[in-house]
């Protein structure tokens, strides 16, 4: 909005020459949702608590004392996260670019959905949506996301690179691309819906995939780039890098408030908002594997929750204490913030493995 606004005024004010660079708005629209949600996140926190008053806030994975623990911190703090990612994102993105829209409608789309599980959660509805049902909903939002992603994209809209081989390319074709994409972003928000289980565990790996995710936009949207480290180009891919800084400036800010001891949760609204943002930028940016390293540690936590239930029902036997992984060890009997910041350790290596790969092809 402020970027398509401005930028006319550029022939006859030179200083706004420098909101033409993605540089500047995305470190612009990173501090705009980190600022918007130091300021708007206290007024916010003591809505909640006035309206959730009595409600159970608390997800039913947690161990029983941590459960108890935690009960009384106000959830669906994802609304904040959603409001202040798309208001800085529609304030510093290029309104004409098509990824600037589809990434804000998945992400809207997605929100809605954990909206209506949390508030079923909170009016003693433990399920929330039925699990096909939310799977369905999802998989609707994400195929008419990825056929638009191809109708606006170029001829590589439907191909699958992978890292490491620069000349390993496979066409999956409209409807391949379709299924595959919809598996990558349905997976994505639901990993990070599985994560969000202790204070503060999915802010700082999201920021950091999303900050990375900001940097290979920036790469795949410029031809020079593209062509040294033989990874696809996407035209107009590049405002994907301010959608991504705001989001890491989104999820900075949260933190600030979900820093042990949290005063509020993200919730469902929050993790499938988050967790569809990064599947989304992948699908557009051509980087869903890198997705699966740099993310890696959802990637872990869902593994973790398919192994459990896989061997209970194959040999009625656990194989971790309790799903997903972060529980495990909180069972073992390591403290919250000691597994928190060990995760935050391990996200931020598998981002620089990650990034790593594009100059090993």
């Amino acid at each position: 909005m402020f970027y398509n606004f401005i930028y006319p005024l550029a022939d006859h004010i030179s200083f706004f020459n420098i909101f033409q660079y993605l540089t500047v708005r995305s470190g612009a629209a990173l501090a705009t949702s980190f600022f918007l949600s130091l300021f708007l996140f206290p007024w916010f926190i003591r809505k909640l608590k006035t309206l959730q008053v009595g409600q159970k806030t608390v997800r039913d994975d947690h161990p029983e004392g941590t459960a108890t623990s935690k009960q009384g911190t106000p959830s669906m703090g994802g609304m904040m996260i959603v409001a202040t990612l798309v208001t800085s994102t529609l304030f510093w993105t290029d309104l004409s670019n098509p990824y600037v829209w589809l990434l804000v409608s998945t992400v809207l789309g997605f929100a809605s959905i954990g909206f209506v599980d949390d508030l079923l959660s909170l009016r003693g509805n433990k399920k929330g949506i039925p699990g096909k049902l939310r799977l369905l909903l999802e998989t609707i939002i994400v195929v008419a996301v990825s056929y638009a992603v191809v109708a606006v994209g170029s001829e590589n809209s439907t191909e699958l690179y992978l890292p490491f081989f620069k000349d390993v390319i496979f066409d999956l074709g409209l409807f391949g691309f379709m299924f595959f994409a919809t598996l990558v972003v349905v997976g994505s928000a639901n990993a990070v819906n599985l994560t969000d289980g202790l204070d503060g565990l999915v802010s700082v790996p999201a920021a950091v995939v999303a900050g990375s995710f900001a940097l290979l936009a920036y790469i795949v949207g410029r031809v020079d780039f593209t062509d040294y480290l033989h990874i696809p180009y996407v035209e107009g891919a590049g405002e994907v890098a301010v959608f991504c800084s705001a989001l890491a400036g989104s999820m900075l800010g949260f933190l600030w408030y979900n820093a042990p001891p949290a005063r509020i949760f993200m919730g469902d609204t929050g993790s499938l908002a988050v967790g569809s943002a990064l599947g989304t930028s992948a699908i557009i940016l051509k980087q869903e594997f890198l997705l699966a390293i740099i993310g890696g540690l959802f990637v872990l936590e869902t593994v973790s929750v398919i192994v459990q239930v896989a061997s209970f029902k194959l040999t009625g036997k656990r194989v971790f204490r309790m799903a997903p992984i972060h529980h495990h060890f909180e069972h073992k009997g390591w403290a919250e913030s000691t597994i928190v910041v060990r995760f935050w350790i391990i996200s931020i290596m598998l981002a620089l493995i990650g990034l790593a790969t594009l100059k090993i092809r």
